[in-house]
């Protein structure tokens, strides 16, 4: 495993991308976003297709110019309030709402609308949406892989349904996490399914265990229906200069967000509080992610600051040694009390899915291997059994 010389991403992030000298992808994007992208072009680019969304909502007398996936989080409310009140657009909200949303979601969702804003949510059916986590946990470890894509299709449903010529989403992640070894880090959002949280999550995928493409139809994107109709997607953070994780949240937290305020972070994985909020089930699914990759949530946080300057890599690896990977146990209590699962079935499966190359099972726990932040080779490393720093999992 190496890392970025420039933050503490790591190259075991799939479709990660990093340049001869060590650098990633990111780390590049946020250097040209400073020195080489003519944002005065891309400004009149966006102009022009505002321009464009209006005439044809007009031409074919729809209510609204633009459908925007939200998940009532810190960039849905960003994306939402500048797409109406800078763009000037008659705004859409779509949701694909998550099973078991928390009451800091609801609360934010019901905020963002309370703005001003129409809301279609899309809700799978639960008894569906349970089974289909259950199968994605035991088979690929990630409970919530099916829940994102019923997220991320809900606005490419609700405009070709509606017929509305504009669709904006929020953050490219092949730019702001670099991984674009298959990603387009173009403006166009229409190769959405390349993401990691999508790809080879084909709805078609999932057609077994006694469910058929119908049972599933709110996890399937309409991408052939929204090119016919020639309906745009595009991704507002490669056109908003201003768009930033921080920025972000302090601006929806000026406009009424709540975070998981009451929480112990080493419970939730991560030092900042207003991230991932409609669904506990992402946090035991970031320490899953922690053991199959060797970073979780809190790596990805300490990446955007220290790309913004907010923060040395020096304590980053602070950060990072302190909070990732770990998960409050009541948090795997939900998450097997919702599959309907034991904690022995919980632990046999994680067992299955943690990185042997990079992790080691000590007196029944996994610790790292690695030092976060040093390049890391498997035959170099000399791990002693008593580092309490790096145990992150109660044994079950």
């Amino acid at each position: 495993m190496k890392y970025c010389k420039k933050c503490l991403q790591p190259d075991t992030r799939p479709n990660i991308f990093f340049n001869d000298e060590g650098v990633c992808g990111a780390c590049i994007y946020e250097q040209q976003k400073n020195t080489t992208i003519d944002w005065e072009s891309r400004k009149k680019e966006l102009e022009s297709i505002v321009k464009e969304a209006k005439e044809r909502a007009v031409s074919s007398n729809s209510p609204y110019d633009c459908v925007i996936g939200v998940s009532g989080g810190k960039d849905s409310h960003f994306q939402a309030l500048y797409a109406k009140e800078k763009l000037g657009l008659r705004v859409l909200l779509g949701n694909g709402a998550p099973d078991g949303i928390t009451a800091v979601g609801q609360h934010n969702i019901d905020n963002l609308c309370s703005q001003g804003f129409d809301l279609i949510s899309l809700k799978p059916n639960p008894v569906i949406a349970k089974k289909l986590a259950k199968k994605a946990f035991f088979d690929t470890g990630n409970i919530v892989a099916p829940s994102e894509y019923a997220l991320w299709s809900s606005a490419y449903i609700i405009a070709d349904k509606f017929n509305i010529p504009l669709i904006i989403q929020g953050e490219n992640a092949a730019l702001t996490l670099g991984i674009s070894k298959n990603s387009d880090t173009s403006g166009n959002a229409l190769g959405v399914l390349n993401i990691n949280t999508l790809s080879g999550c084909r709805a078609d995928d999932l057609c077994e265990d006694g469910l058929g493409k119908k049972d599933l139809y709110m996890y399937d994107f309409p991408l052939s229906n929204v090119k016919e109709k020639n309906i745009v997607a595009i991704w507002l953070q490669y056109y908003a200069k201003e768009w930033s994780q921080i920025g972000n949240a302090d601006f929806a937290v000026a406009r009424g967000l709540l975070g998981r305020m009451s929480e112990n972070l080493h419970d939730i994985g991560r030092y900042r509080r207003f991230s991932a909020l409609d669904s506990d089930l992402c946090i035991p699914n970031q320490m899953i992610k922690y053991y199959k990759f060797g970073f979780g949530y809190a790596t990805d946080e300490v990446c955007y600051d220290i790309r913004e300057g907010r923060i040395s890599r020096e304590d980053a690896v602070w950060l990072v040694q302190e909070y990732d990977g770990k998960c409050g146990e009541r948090y795997v209590d939900l998450v097997c009390d919702y599959l309907g699962i034991t904690k022995v079935e919980f632990r046999n499966t994680l067992d299955k899915f943690v990185n042997r190359k990079l992790f080691e099972k000590v007196k029944g726990c996994w610790i790292p291997k690695f030092t976060v932040g040093v390049d890391f080779e498997e035959d170099e490393s000399d791990i002693a059994e008593d580092m309490p720093q790096s145990v992150h999992y109660i044994k079950l």
